[in-house]
Parts: structure tokens; C-alpha cells; sequence
């Protein structure tokens, strides 16, 4: 590199007169201006390399020392070569001036001559005359050839010094490509080192820049960024940083973003919930101020019965309260689950692309698109240049892991959210409409490209967490409710209508469950379908809804048998609170009889009657539950778990429930009845010992008693009982009552055999057969084998009866009683002798009565008799009024049915056994 003398001059006038310290901007004074000057015979390079140089580097310095020595060495060959070319000339040059010299000399030293001294002096006067004269015309011809120097580089450098207000210009117009192109024609321009103003142009420039960069960066911010301004955001700052990774920058803004909007929901639900909170507070201090005043201004009011009306209201307040708050706690989940299908797609999307290579494709296509048209093989070479450039130095797998936390967090709060959804609110449609959220969650992110597998995979086992949740808890609500349920009994009969023409008439308790369990299981249901859906796609998840649905079925029979165990719960409650009564009336003394001949308690009628009633509402509950309800349930909700059970199970299933209600129904049947038979041993008591009638006198047969007619009343009104509220009982029912009935008779015979029975004349004895053969046929159509088998032990003990008296009345014509009582001898030789009356005649007696007077008393008390009648008819069996074939003499033997002795306070009633 050359340098002439007058470029290097120009330049370091320029260097001088410029501030090229950042600490020093005074003139030079002439001293220092001379050491500076490298013209001057006083130049001092130090100083000159101190004030011109003190900001230029040591490299830039090492490079200029380089160029001088190089230029150095070219001029010294170059005098050589010269030296070489013209010797001859240089040698005649040096003698002429050497004569020249010589003769100067000469005149110079010879003080007569016309030496030059004097013309020295002269010279200097005039000079110092025309310095005095032209002193500031110099100076401002120093300060204008500093003014062109310093003009001429202002001339050089226009370019670089209007850059910053072009740049600013192209960047307010949108011209971000113009305005990048100008700032890489200023990087490239090669500046002199030490020229400071152009440093500071550059500074300037970098300044601009810098501000263009951070608008870009700024602009990445924008949620209604669009791909193709991302991407030529992406181009531009690639151009202006090659080593920057924008691309990653705006991934981490948009995961930081996705994060941010879930935090905010957080924050808005969390002030949504304090509101809500100080609402309800304030709602409650107002009630409890106002209850206050009320009990200040009547103070009549009792203080307790003020206290338990407000228990209602806060109970009130609590379930609205409980209610809203589960409202926000599903409109807090619903938002977050709509932050993650409206940004997670997109970005998964953007980072596929970006890491895929398109990205880099489709910014190409920008690029060629934003060029000049009259640039087009720069614009190819452009587009050459981006489709190699390598967007991100960061892998798929990180955006994947931001995603992945992003997905965590999202579980978390849905997670912690939905355990806090109370149980009250169970059936409100808080919790499903949760579950369908986060169903739509994972529906929206299993599209194409729109999630990493493993973050659906996460999303997949939320949702099946929470659905799992959701079902256990509609199970342990059942369970629950069941309990619940119980204690709502009206103890009013549903109409024929309302139990859809059941022949049970039940309370509104079956339906109350089978609601509950209809509401509940038909979310389970829905659950279940769903979650079958999902097991097609992983194993794990099939083995875990199989455990769901066994948890399901044992949650569904469970009801039922805590249903059953309630109902005979309350069974057993209304039978204790019908022997408390009766202990009571015993202990008052409240009982029926005289000469402590009777033992049976007469109780309250209407709360008996209403013990009787409740039971048999209980029974009714129990056939519903065992022969429609839980076979109707169960075949509606069946297919939920029998996916992978087989028949024989499901068969297993509805004998476990019909056997557990068939049990329940047989002890409270045990209880109804028994209840019964107190009625039926009082009016039986009645019948035979309390009607009047003297056996051992009785008067001449003439039909049916009115004691016979009370007696079978009480059959009657158990009939209508049980045919109205459980008619598929009646039966079974009043078989056992009719078995009891006969056995009643044979306890009461044994009983009073030596007292009131000790007699019976031929006309008692006639009356008494043709009233149980009246018994016998009116109530033909229950009367059980051993009922008959009863019945024909009875009738031989009222023969041998008959028989001993007719005896004892032959042996004493003129007393119908024994003249002593308690002879021992007289009835060890009644014993011997035997009886002498033969008993065919006395069977030949009865059966006679029977015929004359059975089909007339049948039709005399139809209208008592109708609803048995109607029975025989249709089970086709109505018996006809024929001559009984009453049995031989037999010796005394008990009933076969007759288990046991009955003691004063305990009636004998036979059951059958189970």
C-alpha cells in the first residue's frame, strides 16, 4: 500500500484538527503542533503516536508499521534502481554542482563581493513585514485546507454518515429487509482506524440496530403472530445475528405463555372462590343478624325451637354454597383444558416444522418473494443460502420435555381440582361435564401433529384416573343415599298406577331406590362405554377397567343388600315397638281375662292396626325388591360387567339377590303373621270359652255361631290386607294363619280340657264339628296337609271329649257334672270302665247337622265368605258342602303341627320352616 506525502499529509491535518479523544477536545498549541506535524523538523513520533494514535489498536498499529517498512523497502529499490540507470547523469550532476558550490563559496567568503548576507537579511526583513501583513490570511487558508480535508471525507463517506436516518426511515416504513441490506453494506465498508467520527456513525448504526432487533424480538411476543411473520421475523435476525437461535426464543415465549394462561386461570379461580367465600359469608352474618332480630322482638319464642329453624337455613346456605363452588371449580378446569386445545396443537405444529425442515422451505419462499425483482439471481442465491440454514441448534426432544411439564402442570391442577368436587353434588352435572372436557382434551391433541405421543399418552391416564374417580364415588354414593333413603319413609301405598300395576302395594321407598340407583348407574354406564372405548388402544388400560367394572358390580349388589338389610332393620324396629307396648300394657295390668284363665294382652287397636300396616308395607317393599325390581335392574345394567363374566355367574348374581330377599321376606312374614296370630288366639279364646255357650249344657244346634263369623273376620280382613298390599303373599300368608288357627284350637283345647273343656255335651260337640267343618270349607283352598292332618287330631280329641261326657252324663242321669271334682277313684274307674257311647252315632249326629245345615249357613254368610270363595274359584278348587268323613274314636294325640306347649302369655302359632 502506498501513501504519497500529500494524501498522508491530509490525513494527519484531518487526524489533528479532529477530536480524536474522547477526553480531550482543546486546540493544539504551536509546540506541540510542530512534534506532531511529521513535515517538522521537531516531529516526535511518541508524541505523535500519544495524540493521533492513543485509540488506534496495537494490531492496527503492528499493520501500519508493516505497510511503512514495506513502502520503505520499495522506495529504497527504487532509488537504486534509479542510482543504477542514470550513473553517469548522477556523476556530471555532482561535479556541476560541486563547481557550483565551490564558486558560492567563494563569493560567500569574500566580504567585498556581492555575497548573499546581506540579501539574507533583507529577505528576512521583507519577510517578517509580509508575515505581519498576511498573518491571518494564512491562518484561514490553514482553516480552509482543513475545511476541504475534512469536506472531501464527508464527500468519501456520505453513505456511512446517512445510514443511521436511512436505517430509522426503512424500518418506520416496514422495509426490514432494505434496512438490514444497508446495515451489511456498513459492516463490510473498510474504515481508517483512527478517524473517530466514523466509529461513532457505525456506534450509531449498531445502536439502531440493536433497537430493530429488540422490536423483532418484541414482535415474537404477539399471540396473534402469524407463521409467515414469524417466519421472516426468524430470517431478519438470522441475518442480523447468524450465531442467534430466534426460533428457539419464540417456542420458549409460547410454552412460557401456554403456562402463563393456565397460571391465570389459576388466579382468576382462586379470586372467583374468595369472592364467592365473602359472599357467602355476608350472606350468613345477615341471616344471623336478622334471626336475631326476630327472636329480640317476639320474645315469646322459644329459644330451642328458634335455634332448629335455623339449622335448615344454614344447611340451605352450606348445599347452594357447595353447589356454586363446584360450578367454579368446572368452569376453572373447562378453561384450562380450552388453553391447551387452542395453543398446544399449534405449537407442536410449529416446532414439527421447525426441527422437520418446512419451516426453513416456506421462509425461502418469503424470501424470494420480498426481493427486488430486478435482483434476481442475488434473490436465488438468497434462497439457496436460507434453505441451508439450520434454524435451531436445539432437538425435538426438548420441546418435547417443555411440553411434557406443560401437560404435567395441567394434570396436576385438574387432579387436586377434581378431588375437591364434593359428593352432594354428585348427580349435578359438574363432575361429568369435567370428565367430557378432559375427553375432548385428548381428542383435540390425538390429532395429527398436534402433541407428543407421551403427552397424550398422560392425558389418556388423567382421564381415566378421574372417570375412575367419578364411578367410585357414584358407588359410595349409592351406598350412601341407600341409607339416606330408609329414613324418608311415608308408609303411604303407592297406587296401582304409580307402582305400575304391581301386585305389591309399595311405598314410595322401592321407587325412591330405584330412582337413586337408576340416576347413578346410568352415569356409570356412560362412564364405562367410554372407558372401553380407550382400553381398545392399551392392554393397561383394558385390565384396569375390567377391575373398574367387578368394583361396579359387587357396588350394585352391595345396595341392594344394604337396601335389604335397612328394610329389615326397620321390620325388626316396628315389631320391638309393638312388644314394648304390649310389656307396657302387661305391667299396668292391662290384662284380658278373669281368674287368670286368659292370658292374651289387648293392646291399643289403631296402633296395632298401624304395627300390621307397616309390616305388611315392609313385606310388600320385599316381594318388589326380590320379583321385579332387582331382575329388572339387573338385566338393564348387566352388560356393564358382563363383558367378561359368563352366564352361570349372572345366573349366581340374581339367585344371591333373590335368596338374600327371600330370606328377609320370610322373617318378616314370620313377624307379620305372628303379629297376627295375637288376633286370632284373642278372638279363638273368645270363640270357645268366652261366647257364652256351656259345653257340657250346650243348647240344640242350629247353626253357625256369631263368635264363629268374628273369628273368621279377622282371616277375612288379613285377606284383604295382604290381597291389596302384597297379593302374591296371600297364599303363603294365610296358610301359615289357618295352620295357626288349628293349632291355636288344640293348645286351647289341652289348656282348658280340665276346666272349661272338662264337658262336652252331644249338641256341643255337634256345634263344634259343623263349625270347623265350616272352617275347613270356607278356607279349603289354604289349608295345608298339615293344617288337615291338625284338623283331624282336633276333631278326634272333641270326640273322645264327647264320648267321656256322654259316659259321665249315663253314669249320672241327674247331674251333667261330676259330683266330685278332683276324685281320683272316680276317674281311675272311668278309665277302666271305658265309654259306652258308641262314637259312630255321635260322627252318624254331626254329620247329620252337616248336611241339614252347612249349604244353608255357607249361603247365609256369602257376603263374610266372598273373597275366600273367589280364591277357590280361581285356583279351581272351590270344595263342594259334602258329609265330612270324620274319623274314628282315636285316643288322645296331639297335632303333628303343634310343636310345642303354649304357655299362658305366648300363642301358639306354627310357622313353617325354612
Amino acid at each position: 500500500m502506498v501513501i504519497d506525502n500529500k494524501s498522508l499529509r491530509l490525513i494527519t491535518e484531518a487526524s489533528v484538527s479532529s477530536p480524536v479523544s474522547r477526553d480531550r477536545t482543546e486546540p493544539l498549541d504551536p509546540s506541540t503542533r510542530e512534534k506532531v506535524m511529521y513535515s517538522s523538523p521537531n516531529f516526535d513520533p511518541k508524541v505523535f503516536l500519544s495524540r493521533v494514535h492513543q485509540e488506534t489498536s496495537a494490531a492496527d498499529l503492528e499493520s501500519g508499521a508493516l505497510t511503512l517498512k514495506t513502502d520503505l523497502r520499495g522506495r529504497t529499490q527504487e532509488k537504486k534502481q534509479l542510482v543504477k540507470e542514470n550513473f553517469d547523469c548522477f556523476v556530471s550532476c555532482k561535479t556541476t554542482i560541486d563547481d557550483i558550490e565551490s564558486k558560492l563559496r567563494q563569493i560567500e567568503e569574500d566580504p567585498e563581493g556581492a555575497g548573499t548576507a546581506h540579501l539574507h537579511q533583507s529577505t528576512q526583513n521583507i519577510s517578517a513585514v509580509a508575515n505581519r501583513a498576511f498573518e491571518p490570511l494564512f491562518e484561514r487558508q490553514v482553516q480552509a485546507e482543513k475545511i476541504r480535508s475534512v469536506q472531501g471525507m464527508l464527500q468519501r463517506f456520505r453513505t456511512l454518515f446517512n445510514l443511521p436516518s436511512a436505517i430509522r426511515g426503512s424500518i418506520s416504513k416496514g422495509e426490514y429487509d432494505l434496512a438490514v441490506r444497508e446495515y451489511r453494506k456498513a459492516k463490510s465498508i473498510v474504515l481508517p482506524s483512527h478517524v473517530g467520527i466514523l466509529k461513532r456513525v457505525l456506534e450509531e448504526v449498531e445502536k439502531v440496530m440493536q433497537e430493530f432487533r429488540g422490536m423483532l424480538y418484541k414482535s415474537m411476543e404477539d399471540p396473534e403472530l402469524d407463521l409467515a411473520d414469524l417466519e421472516n421475523i426468524a430470517r431478519l435476525l438470522l441475518e442480523l445475528e447468524p450465531d442467534s437461535d430466534p426460533l428457539w426464543y419464540y417456542l420458549n415465549i409460547q410454552n412460557r405463555r401456554i403456562r402463563g394462561l393456565l397460571e391465570k386461570c389459576t388466579l382468576d379461580h382462586e379470586g372467583w372462590m374468595e369472592i364467592l367465600h365473602n359472599e357467602m359469608r355476608e350472606k350468613m352474618q345477615s341471616d344471623t343478624r336478622w334471626r336475631q332480630l326476630q327472636q329480640d322482638s317476639n320474645k315469646s319464642l322459644d329459644v330451642d325451637s328458634s335455634i332448629g329453624d335455623s339449622l335448615p337455613v344454614n344447611s340451605q346456605l352450606v348445599n347452594m354454597m357447595g353447589e356454586k363452588v363446584d360450578a367454579l371449580r368446572g368452569r376453572y378446569i373447562r378453561r384450562l383444558a380450552a388453553v391447551l386445545i387452542h395453543h398446544m396443537p399449534a405449537f407442536w405444529r410449529l416446532a414439527l416444522s421447525v426441527f422437520s425442515g418446512k419451516f426453513a422451505k416456506v421462509t425461502a419462499g418469503n424470501t424470494l418473494l420480498d426481493s427486488d425483482a430486478n435482483a434476481k439471481p442475488a434473490a436465488n442465491r438468497s434462497e439457496d443460502k436460507v434453505g441451508e440454514v439450520k434454524y435451531s441448534s436445539h432437538s425435538l426432544e426438548e420441546v418435547a420435555a417443555m411440553v411434557h411439564d406443560t401437560i404435567s402442570a395441567f394434570e396436576l391442577k385438574v387432579h387436586n381440582t377434581f378431588r375437591d368436587f364434593e359428593e352432594s353434588n354428585i348427580l349435578r352435572p359438574f363432575m361429568g361435564d369435567t370428565i367430557r372436557d378432559i375427553a375432548k382434551t385428548c381428542q383435540a391433541l390425538e390429532g395429527k401433529e398436534s402433541a407428543p405421543p407421551t403427552a397424550v399418552k398422560n392425558l389418556r391416564t388423567l382421564h381415566f384416573e378421574i372417570t375412575k374417580i367419578y364411578i367410585l364415588r357414584l358407588c359410595s354414593w349409592m351406598r350412601a343415599t341407600t341409607k339416606e333413603i330408609v329414613k324418608d319413609e311415608t308408609w303411604v301405598p303407592l297406587s296401582t298406577l304409580e307402582r305400575n300395576k304391581s301386585p305389591y302395594a309399595i311405598s314410595y321407598l322401592p321407587l325412591a331406590f330405584r330412582a337413586m340407583t337408576m340416576s347413578a348407574m346410568g352415569r356409570i354406564d356412560v362412564m364405562i362405554q367410554n372407558l372401553r372405548g380407550e382400553a381398545t388402544k392399551s392392554d393397561d388400560i383394558l385390565e384396569n377397567v375390567q377391575e373398574i367394572q367387578e368394583s361396579v358390580r359387587l357396588a350394585f349388589l352391595s345396595c341392594f343388600l344394604d337396601f335389604a338389610g335397612y328394610i329389615e332393620r326397620i321390620g325388626g324396629e316396628i315389631s320391638q315397638s309393638k312388644s314394648k307396648k304390649e310389656s307396657n300394657h302387661l305391667q299396668n295390668g292391662y290384662a284380658d281375662g278373669f281368674d287368670g284363665k286368659s292370658s292374651s294382652i289387648h293392646v291399643d287397636g289403631d296402633a296395632a292396626a298401624d304395627c300390621h300396616k307397616k309390616l305388611l308395607i315392609v313385606l310388600s317393599n320385599i316381594g318388589y325388591c326380590k320379583d321385579e325390581l332387582s331382575h329388572s335392574l339387573y338385566d338393564k345394567y348387566k352388560h356393564i360387567w358382563l363383558q367378561y363374566r359368563d352366564n352361570d355367574e349372572q345366573y349366581a348374581d340374581k339367585k344371591d339377590l333373590v335368596t338374600s330377599f327371600s330370606a328377609l321376606e320370610e322373617k318378616i312374614l314370620e313377624q307379620y303373621t305372628f303379629a297376627k296370630s295375637n288376633l286370632i288366639r284373642t278372638a279363638a279364646l273368645n270363640y270357645l270359652l268366652d261366647s257364652g255357650v256351656q259345653w257340657g249344657a250346650a243348647t240344640n244346634v242350629k247353626g253357625i255361631r256369631d263368635a264363629t263369623i268374628e273369628l273368621l273376620h279377622i282371616l277375612v280382613s288379613v285377606h284383604a290386607e295382604v290381597f291389596s298390599g302384597a297379593r302374591p303373599l296371600l297364599e303363603k300368608t294365610l296358610g301359615i294363619l289357618v295352620e295357626g288357627l288349628i293349632d291355636t284350637f288344640l293348645s286351647l283345647f289341652h289348656e282348658n280340657k280340665t276346666k272349661d273343656l272338662k264337658s262336652l255335651d252331644t249338641s256341643g260337640f255337634c256345634q263344634l264339628m259343623l263349625e270347623l267343618e265350616y272352617f275347613e270349607t270356607v278356607l279349603h283352598t289354604y289349608f295345608s296337609p298339615d293344617a288337615h292332618e291338625a284338623l283331624k287330631s282336633l276333631q278326634g280329641l272333641l270326640l273322645e271329649k264327647a264320648c267321656e261326657s256322654a259316659n259321665e252324663t249315663s253314669e249320672n242321669p241327674g247331674h251333667h257334672r261330676r259330683a266330685t271334682r278332683g276324685s281320683e277313684d272316680a276317674m281311675a274307674d272311668d278309665r277302666q270302665q271305658g265309654p259306652t257311647v258308641p262314637p259312630d252315632d255321635l260322627i252318624a249326629l254331626a254329620q247329620q247337622y252337616s248336611t241339614e245345615l252347612l249349604e244353608g249357613e255357607l249361603e247365609r254368610t256369602r257376603l263374610n265368605i266372598a273373597c275366600f270363595l273367589e280364591s277357590s274359584l280361581r285356583s279351581n278348587s272351590a270344595p263342594e258342602a259334602t258329609k265330612p268323613a270324620y274319623p274314628s274314636f282315636q285316643g288322645p294325640a296331639a297335632s303333628p303341627r303343634y310343636r310345642r306347649q303354649q304357655t299362658a302369655n305366648s300363642p301358639a302359632v306354627s310357622r313353617r320352616r325354612r
